[in-house]
């Protein structure tokens, strides 16, 4: 398919989508977001809060900090910020000004129980429904499929606002108030995934004009390194990064290891730090910025090649994980590694095929990580995601491959893609769902032993 003028800016739009801020890991910070947004349609505070989420939600707000909590975790804890100190206006990063009588005051709701949780069934992935009460009024805010996309807000039982696309089904007949309509409109997907290839993603990487997009690339580089380097700095985590740097080498594959994983380390402990996300996630964008930054440093590469190594980076993330979804049992430092690895294919100078093959031999590999929720070994996947990358980028460039037919690898990258998608999305379907299980202690793993 030929890049046309149409093509190149059906990318700069999912870039501008996808490359926005986020104080924190994404899915206690949405949480925060729908709270806000609930408590601002129902004008007073609330008597009782009711968070209704996908397993999946539950599954990555579990074991991480709350940014800007003070240390304190779950699902209460960022429903409860989001109300007492949140700013429903600044979206992802939606308790970035919370003070200490915000925390405090958190701190004593959630311990009084002015907050519940419930598991929704057979709801997307990402699904979170906010719901407060006060005597006389009530208010609810619905998000599903991306962070950021509120499909439906109720006030005293009346629908307010409902998405043109919720959940993939045309709604009809609700009333939209001009204030709503306008915050659904900023936070509309626009740009066809369906679209993408490997092919588009290099002749786009090559040819866009810079201008475009080189504020966002230049805010990436700007966040994901600062929250990096506060994660070697400080005890932040398990010190995943620190440790790389402490006992491996100090050659640049180890810095690049070190340097994404320091970021998740940082990140999945509380730092209030922002991120510029890919898919969604911090963690994915800290991969994919990370070690392209640190080989365009070690190889003394311009400005230039870097914003174009980074789009290759960040668009190949953004395809692969179109295939398997917001969440999942499939860990997406593996699909943010391949974009990284396919990034440093290109900046050496590779051809599609050697930068296919980084992709084809990163998910040869380590393309059966599990997702367990966000949390601290976060970096831990995240180091050894980029070291498979890194070697599938050294192997690929001196012609070794992993061949069609081997396992799920296909002769076409774009097939494998595919076949990766699939089995992120549809065969892991129940590994997902025993995960949660397990993590929530609703099976007993000894009688099944």
């Amino acid at each position: 398919m030929q890049l046309t003028k149409e093509l190149s800016q059906n990318y700069t739009t999912i870039l501008k989508e996808e490359l926005v801020a986020a104080m924190g890991c994404t899915e206690p910070i949405a949480i925060a977001y729908a709270a806000a947004k609930a408590y601002r349609e129902l004008g007073e505070m609330p008597d009782h809060i009711r968070i209704t989420c996908s397993g999946n939600m539950i599954k990555n707000v579990k074991g991480v900090t709350v940014p800007n909590s003070g240390g304190q975790k779950g699902i209460e804890t960022a429903a409860v910020l989001g109300v007492v100190g949140g700013n429903a206006d600044k979206m992802l990063e939606v308790i970035a000004d919370v003070d200490d009588a915000a925390r405090e005051k958190t701190h004593e709701l959630v311990a009084a129980g002015i907050c519940e949780v419930a598991l929704a069934e057979n709801v997307p992935n990402l699904y979170i429904k906010a719901e407060m009460w006060t005597k006389d009024h009530a208010a609810a805010v619905t998000i599903a499929e991306h962070h950021t996309d509120i499909t439906e807000i109720e006030k005293d039982g009346k629908l307010v606002f409902i998405a043109e696309q919720s959940i993939g089904v045309k709604k009809e007949n609700a009333h939209k108030d001009s204030s709503t309509a306008k915050a659904s409109e900023e936070n509309t997907i626009t740009g066809d995934r369906t679209k993408m290839t490997l092919k588009g993603i290099l002749d786009y990487a090559n040819t866009v004009d810079l201008a475009e997009v080189e504020e966002i690339l230049e805010r990436q580089v700007r966040f994901n390194t600062a929250i990096s380097q506060e994660g070697l700095d400080n005890p932040w985590g398990a010190r995943v990064g620190k440790t790389i740097l402490e006992n491996w080498s100090d050659d640049v594959k180890s810095y690049a290891c070190a340097r994404a994983a320091s970021g998740s380390d940082a990140r999945m402990s509380g730092c209030p730090l922002p991120v510029i996300i890919n898919s969604g996630s911090g963690n994915q964008g800290i991969t994919v910025t990370m070690p392209v930054v640190t080989y365009a440093e070690r190889w003394h590469l311009s400005k230039e090649k870097m914003y174009r190594s980074l789009l290759v980076s960040n668009l190949v993330s953004i395809y692969i994980k179109h295939y398997i979804g917001a969440l999942s049992a499939f860990c997406g430092a593996v699909s943010a590694a391949c974009g990284a690895g396919a990034a440093i294919t290109y900046m050496s100078g590779g051809t599609y095929e050697q930068i296919g093959g980084t992709i084809t031999n990163t998910l040869g590999n380590v393309g059966g990580i599990v997702c367990d929720g966000a949390k601290p070994s976060c970096a831990a996947k995240i180091a050894s995601s980029v070291h498979a990358a890194l070697l599938a980028h050294y192997m690929s460039t001196s012609m070794k491959e992993f061949l069609g037919g081997e396992g799920f690898v296909e002769s076409d990258v774009e097939k494998t893609i595919k076949n990766m998608g699939y089995i992120g999305k549809i065969g892991m379907k129940e590994t997902d769902r025993e995960i949660l299980n397990v993590m929530i202690d609703k099976v007993d793993v000894d009688s099944c032993l």
